[in-house]
């Protein structure tokens, strides 16, 4: 069934009120994640070391876990009521449970209630973003024309990106205002990129209560033609169920673990096993997000002239390929021991209990590989060591010492360059997926029938990326490797979208024809 296209001034309305919400919602989504070694260290005990960081991880996957349920509860209100009063309510939610975050006291105040108070909040934006991406994305497709689909709901799928991109932003900004020691203390400026959440809140309400609702959805309402049962009607039929499981298994899975390996596993592997310094690790996320942003609005473009089904497929299978040779090359580059020369390197190291008057020193390679079997050595001085520097001068610091890494500029624009080729694999797997899903369910049941296969895929496969990948590092160390193997953590993310290319390649449609939805 046909419907009128909207004026152009009107579905611009449409995506830029849909797209602000969403943004915002994945700003406040990821700004825990984008945090979560300063987090770890707030709300854990200080002696917990790699334990508190994989609890805040677990912390932060358990928000991706409820997301199904999110899209159960808000899917079936969406269905029943309408998209816009229920992408409203999850934008609140999630706007109140970021706020509150912040506000939550460290774990040296009121003990173990810290933690679970921020899984509480944790649980609840879940919930919400469970219930926000299908109806924005639902809302934005049954105002677009048939032969502009993948187009317009393109600019959704920006907004999962440009708010991990705002998250870093805000985060950088605040940091190098403050300072480190500002930032990280219990009241620091961490805790400021949460608060912020509130004022965007209320802006995007603002903008959504002049919304009005999907004409599709309001004429189906008008004609009776509104499911009385969403989630039977989405998973008692068939037909209907099946094309759930395989939006799912065949499309949506291989995308999420592409998605979150290409953006957020990428940031946490160059801080937390390559060990970049945090301004370069997040700089470097920055720029790639920056350059790669826009190809999420070419692909959706694309993907109504030559079909959904192989470019979402062709980012799964160049992941799958290129991931293990561009995370060996992040590992190689950064291994100080293969460098030759000194100036390829800068080590910034952390002084356990204030020994020193300054808490960081830089070091050469040269200087370096003289200390042997984890014997570090450091000054007690804040100053370049050159190759000249006397032995007699250092003293023995701790014997298994936590070293930040500074590269340089050409591996800089290297890596740079490396995450923006991945981040290209998610905008290939992510650009045309809504209009994929929504073309696959009829209006009644639409919102929960998309919801569903979406936050599974995104939420758990997906977004148990970074706790599972870091999980199986952590398991890979051995007295032979105490590091670990850093590249094991890939082999998730890759057996998982290998198996979604193999059901997507056999039983996708094609997804060719610009055929209209009803």
């Amino acid at each position: 069934m046909s419907h009128s296209t909207s004026p152009t001034s009107n579905i611009k309305f449409v995506i830029t009120s849909s797209s602000i919400g969403t943004l915002i919602e994945w700003y406040d989504f990821y700004i825990f994640g984008m945090l979560a070694s300063i987090i770890s260290k707030q709300f854990f005990p200080e002696d917990s070391g790699t334990a508190a960081l994989l609890s805040t991880l677990a912390i932060f996957a358990a928000g991706f876990i409820v997301r199904p349920f999110g899209a159960l509860v808000f899917g079936r209100l969406g269905d029943l009521v309408g998209r816009k009063y229920t992408f409203l309510l999850t934008l609140v939610l999630m706007g109140g449970s970021t706020f509150c975050i912040g506000l939550v006291p460290s774990y040296s105040s009121i003990g173990w209630a810290a933690p679970i108070l921020v899984l509480l909040l944790r649980l609840i934006q879940g919930l919400a973003l469970g219930g926000e991406y299908g109806g924005a994305a639902t809302y934005i497709a049954e105002h677009s024309p048939a032969n502009q689909r993948g187009f317009f709901t393109s600019f959704i799928q920006t907004t999962a990106t440009i708010g991990l991109f705002i998250a870093l932003g805000v985060i950088l900004l605040v940091r190098n205002w403050q300072g480190i020691d500002a930032f990280n203390a219990p009241w620091g400026g961490w805790r400021y990129p949460f608060w912020v959440s509130l004022l965007l809140v209320i802006v995007s309400v603002f903008i959504r209560l002049k919304m009005h609702e999907s004409p599709m959805f309001s004429k189906a309402k008008a004609t009776g033609n509104v499911s009385k049962n969403p989630l039977k009607e989405s998973f008692n039929n068939k037909a209907n169920f099946k094309m759930v499981l395989l939006a799912l298994f065949g499309a949506v899975m291989g995308q999420g673990v592409i998605w979150y390996t290409g953006q957020f596993y990428a940031q946490s592997f160059l801080e937390n096993v390559v060990k970049l310094n945090f301004d370069q690790s997040r700089t470097i996320m920055l720029w790639a997000i920056f350059w790669a942003t826009p190809f999420f609005i070419f692909f959706g473009w694309l993907s109504d002239k030559i079909g959904r089904k192989w470019i979402m497929l062709g980012g799964m299978l160049l992941g799958i390929i290129c991931y293990i040779p561009i995370f060996k090359t992040f590992v190689e580059d950064t291994n100080i021991k293969q460098w030759e020369k000194a100036d390829h390197i800068q080590l910034s190291k952390k002084v356990e209990g204030k020994k020193y008057k300054n808490d960081s020193l830089i070091i050469t390679t040269s200087q370096f590989q003289t200390a042997e079997h984890h014997s570090y050595f450091v000054t007690t001085t804040d100053t370049l060591i050159h190759q000249s520097t006397p032995m007699a001068t250092f003293i023995k610091a701790d014997t298994n010492p936590t070293y930040l890494k500074t590269i340089n500029h050409e591996t800089y624009i290297k890596f740079i360059v490396l995450i923006f080729v991945m981040i290209l694999f998610v905008t290939m797997a992510y650009g045309p997926i809504a209009a994929f899903l929504v073309e696959l369910f009829p209006t009644k049941i639409r919102y929960t029938s998309m919801s569903l296969p979406y936050h599974i895929g995104n939420g758990v496969f997906g977004g148990l990326v970074p706790f599972l990948s870091t999980l199986i590092v952590e398991y890979s160390k051995t007295d032979e490797l105490p590091n670990g193997n850093p590249i094991a953590g890939l082999y998730y993310p890759i057996i998982v979208a290998s198996i979604c290319f193999v059901i997507g390649a056999i039983y996708l449609p094609s997804n060719k024809k610009n055929e209209s939805i009803d």
